[in-house]
């Protein structure tokens, strides 16, 4: 029993902010408002009513001391005691007895017995009968103390006031700052939803488009207004870029998939056909190796294939290059040197022509895109391969040419499209991805990439920063 009573209490304890927890964030701003307004207006209220009091109390204080000197004077003088409206007095002798009083308190003592014994021993006393709440008509303000009479009598004299002015100021005042401070804690609560609601109602439509995108609707962004520049609208903004960078990832993704699905196909296809035809009936020693020969080169193929894929796909997932300087002859030697043996085979000159300059790039994708530029210039070109490189005003030019056909007019608007050949001109085989690495690598540095066809031949230039 004693152990199942012991987690009550804390149960209990975090049961308020458990449930404030769960409210909406509407009225959980509403109720800290509600709080903080409170706070502000009780202190507030606490400070004018402690003003008007004292400033209430000093007059009071003063009026009395005028009374006080003035009922002493004449009870020395031997004149009869009087005072003004809603004055009192009582005279003792040392041991309490009143011997004379006003009408007002002429049977009840004003004095404790404490008190008495004080005054008698020359102690002044000062302090109230009755208190502000409940109403009483009959509160005093008093003091007292020992006077010294002729012939060496001793007398207690204690003036009061009444406070019923002083007191039903005060209570009027606290009636009008409770009315103010619930008016103003309403006006607070009602102004506080209100900007709230205001504030929170994009962040409702943000939701409402957020349930439509879940539910699968395409292209939805959020309703930002261009206008203004707050933090729920910065916030928009940068929840349309997170869906934009997420759309362009499913978009990657997709692409990868249908290219690899595409491309893929027709070399395990392939594959396929030459196990078959090799399994079909007996093969000679050389039937096989021709078969196994077709069977390595469309492995290579796949294996370049899924490369140049695995490549693209990384490059468009990449947020920043690692840029570095490099010097520019360098870098293209770097690129041109691995076909030059190409080159010799095919009995074509590759040249180049490089101005001195050290640029600012990634060289991880820069060579290997230039290297692509090269390769489909022996690949798919004719004659002589010229390399340009020349760097100016912090731009880099890179250009490939040949003294081939050119591309085909209708080819050149989709020419760095994935897995698109300019079949017309171009009679060997290729995945269609050369082109498409080399734009993507130049829009990754900030720059772009073009295809023309020149005087001379095809030309394709890779324009970037550096």
């Amino acid at each position: 029993m004693t152990s199942a009573a012991v987690p009550a209490g804390p149960s209990r304890r975090v049961g308020g902010p458990r449930l404030l927890g769960r409210l909406p964030i509407v009225r959980r701003l509403v109720i800290a408002v509600a709080a903080a307004m409170s706070l502000v207006l009780a202190g507030a209220a606490a400070l004018v009513f402690w003003r008007v009091e004292t400033a209430l109390d000093q007059q009071l204080d003063a009026d009395l001391a005028t009374y006080r000197h003035a009922l002493v004077t004449d009870l020395r003088a031997g004149r009869s005691l009087s005072g003004p409206d809603g004055s009192a007095y009582q005279i003792l002798d040392p041991r309490g007895r009143i011997v004379e009083a006003s009408p007002l308190v002429r049977t009840e003592r004003l004095l404790t017995p404490a008190e008495i014994r004080a005054t008698a021993d020359g102690a002044t006393v000062h302090r109230d009968i009755g208190g502000l709440l409940p109403l009483d008509p009959h509160t005093l303000r008093l003091t007292a103390e020992r006077v010294r009479l002729p012939r060496h009598r001793t007398v207690i004299a204690v003036a009061a006031l009444r406070r019923g002015h002083r007191d039903e100021a005060l209570r009027e005042l606290l009636a009008q700052l409770a009315i103010a401070a619930g008016l103003t804690l309403l006006a607070a609560c009602y102004v506080g939803y209100r900007t709230v609601r205001a504030a929170l109602d994009p962040v409702e439509r943000y939701r409402n488009r957020a349930a439509a995108l879940a539910d699968g609707a395409p292209r939805v962004r959020l309703p930002v207004p261009e206008d203004r520049d707050d933090e729920i609208t910065r916030l928009g903004h940068t929840l349309n870029q997170m869906l934009d960078r997420l759309e362009a990832s499913a978009e990657r993704e997709r692409r990868f998939v249908a290219d690899a699905s595409h491309e893929l196909r027709t070399p395990l296809s392939l594959l396929r056909a030459e196990l078959d035809v090799a399994l079909h009936r007996p093969r000679t020693a050389d039937e096989l190796t021709e078969t196994i020969r077709s069977v390595d080169a469309e492995v290579q193929r796949l294996i370049d294939l899924s490369n140049a894929l695995l490549d693209l796909e990384e490059l468009g997932g990449t947020k920043h290059l690692t840029r570095a300087p490099v010097d520019l002859a360098e870098l293209v030697d770097t690129a041109v040197s691995v076909h030059l043996r190409a080159a010799e085979r095919a009995d074509r000159s590759l040249t180049v022509d490089v101005t001195p300059a050290t640029v600012d790039v990634d060289t991880r994708w820069l060579r290997p895109a230039l290297g692509n530029l090269i390769s489909n210039a022996l690949r798919h070109g004719q004659g002589a391969v010229h390399v340009a490189a020349a760097a100016h005003e912090g731009r880099l030019r890179l250009t490939v040419t040949d003294e081939g056909p050119g591309f085909p007019p209708e080819f050149l608007p989709r020419a760095f499209d994935r897995f698109t050949r300019a079949e017309a001109s171009r009679t060997s085989q290729g995945s269609g991805l050369g082109l498409s690495f080399a734009a993507a690598v130049a829009a990754a540095h900030g720059g772009t990439a073009h295809a023309d066809n020149t005087p001379t031949g095809p030309a394709v230039t890779l324009d970037l920063p550096c």
